[in-house]
């Protein structure tokens, strides 16, 4: 397992819209997490997971982000953009497990191909106890709070901290490592994950996102 207990994984990705956008910034992030703690990365596509590669030995999550009107599964969907990403460095593969509709394999059958013919340990975002239940019997690494709150189905519960309900209950029922992300921002929910039982926790745009950082600042100026 590549993931190790009690890690900081944190997710180096920007949006094309932000000014740090592309694999030169987010290598550069990668090192500066990497120099403050990180014991993993999760990013985006072929170029930035490979920029990264060439900087460090930490465990990559590589993901696959494609966007289509038709689908609103975009975490890589498919077994193709699973082995581009294997191919540029990735050490786990992140995939969208939930059971929603996707341009490319069903959940259990990208699970398996991933597994054995890439080799590759499988990081599976989910929405729902359900759906981790299902991960994990599909063959999943490590199961993941990440699209809690972010689905149709889960929309209504989402809250501006995170799913520590979610998170407890995977914990308490799975054998496998439940990993936490979505909205843990500050240290003291780092903190509270690791005390629901979490093997890890990732975080993303309250570590890697200035632009966002900026705004949660600037609206502390407003009356």
């Amino acid at each position: 397992m590549l993931i190790p207990k009690g890690a900081l994984v944190v997710s180096c990705q920007a949006r094309a819209d932000n000014p740090l956008h592309g694999p030169v910034y987010m290598s550069a992030m990668a090192q500066a997490a990497e120099a403050g703690g990180a014991r993993g990365i999760r990013a985006n596509g072929e170029a930035d997971v490979a920029a990264i590669r060439a900087v460090t030995r930490l465990p990559i999550i590589g993901i696959s982000k494609v966007w289509d009107d038709r689908f609103p599964v975009y975490i890589t969907p498919g077994f193709e953009q699973a082995e581009h990403i294997a191919k540029a460095g990735a050490d786990i593969i992140g995939i969208d497990a939930t059971p929603r509709p996707r341009n490319g394999d069903p959940v259990e059958r990208l699970i398996g191909r991933i597994r054995t013919e890439l080799g590759k340990e499988v990081f599976a975002d989910i929405a729902t106890l359900e759906e981790g239940r299902a991960a994990h019997g599909a063959g999943a690494t490590y199961v993941a709070t990440t699209l809690a709150g972010y689905t149709e189905e889960t929309a209504s519960r989402k809250t501006e901290g995170p799913d520590l309900e979610l998170l407890s209950a995977l914990v308490a029922e799975l054998p496998v490592p439940v990993i936490a992300e979505g909205r843990f921002d500050t240290p003291e929910l780092v903190a509270e994950a690791f005390r629901c039982g979490a093997h890890a926790v990732v975080v993303g745009t309250a570590i890697t996102n200035p632009r966002e950082i900026t705004r949660r600042f600037a609206r502390a100026t407003r009356p």
